[in-house]
């Protein structure tokens, strides 16, 4: 009897050992759910409708940064999920152009903190800082939001990025110049003295403007994108019946790609290549957008 107890209890191993659904459990990737999730991954399955909308799924919470309160940079705020209940988040650090403030650049702290990322929007210490100036603010913008701020246990400091506008475009690729630990860079049509980036292996977005004439793309956003190392992930958008300041105001292209962007490479959310990958098209709102697919960071 003994024996024939024994001999089913084996066959009852033999068989959950075989079975799927464990077998899949006992050979899943280290850092990989038993369902094959990204452990980074924040929010549903992206969809075209997701990636256009003015919120994303969670609800956002926000803190003012007093200029006085910290240094290095011209203070700010931050813009976060206010949920905890999905662990930490990537971040992205956002700086202004020349002459301007955060408020020209703040429609994408909600926006991008909705889709599951703390956006922390800048001053700069004078609103005439030049790209290297600005470049150095977002990093010591993004140390403080790591290392002092109040939401600074909701980051993940290991997965950031920066992004700026004109001069503040310019500040984020020397941003990622310095500090190549960065995931992702979005200079959104920069301006810069410097037109060559053969140093940067931060992957890299850039987005210009056709009717761009304070940083016209033939100077500044095609030259910058084109220099960068080939072997990088990088891309060009080139926004149609556009001009400088169009990143001032809400847009759907630039938070669409934005938001793409950043996904794909602050939190390796491979969901979201298929919005970069294959290339998109020329539409009414994209002149040109070229690029290196597939990527392989």
């Amino acid at each position: 009897m003994t024996r024939h107890i024994g001999a089913a209890v084996a066959a009852a191993c033999l068989t959950l050992l075989l079975a799927p659904g464990v077998q899949a459990a006992e050979t899943a990737p280290v850092g990989i759910s038993e369902a094959g999730v990204n452990p980074y991954e924040r929010g549903p399955a992206p969809t075209d409708a997701s990636t256009e909308a003015l919120r994303g799924s969670y609800a956002v919470s926000e803190t003012g940064v007093s200029s006085l309160a910290v240094t290095g940079f011209g203070g700010g705020t931050i813009y976060y999920p206010t949920s905890t209940g999905d662990g930490t988040f990537g971040a992205v650090v956002i700086a202004p152009g020349f002459t301007a403030y955060q408020s020209s650049i703040a429609w994408l702290g909600p926006r991008l903190a909705s889709q599951g990322f703390v956006v922390f929007t800048i001053d700069t210490l004078t609103t005439l800082d030049q790209p290297d100036s600005r470049g150095r603010q977002l990093l010591a913008a993004l140390d403080y939001l790591t290392q002092r701020s109040a939401v600074r246990g909701r980051v993940d400091a290991t997965r950031l990025g920066v992004m700026g506008h004109s001069m503040g475009g310019g500040g984020s690729l020397e941003a990622a110049k310095s500090r190549p630990s960065l995931k992702a860079a979005v200079p959104l049509t920069p301006w810069n003295t410097d037109k060559t980036w053969p140093e940067i292996t931060t992957p890299t977005l850039v987005i210009g403007a056709d009717g761009d004439t304070i940083a016209p793309v033939a100077t500044h956003a095609e030259p910058f994108y084109e220099t960068l190392p080939g072997s990088l992930d990088k891309a060009y958008l080139e926004l149609n019946g556009a001009t400088h300041f169009t990143p001032n105001s809400s847009n759907t292209t630039i938070a669409k790609y934005s938001l793409s962007w950043l996904k794909r490479f602050i939190d390796d959310d491979t969901r979201y290549e298929q919005f970069l990958c294959p290339l998109p098209r020329p539409s009414l709102t994209i002149d040109e957008y070229r690029g290196t697919c597939p990527h392989g960071s």
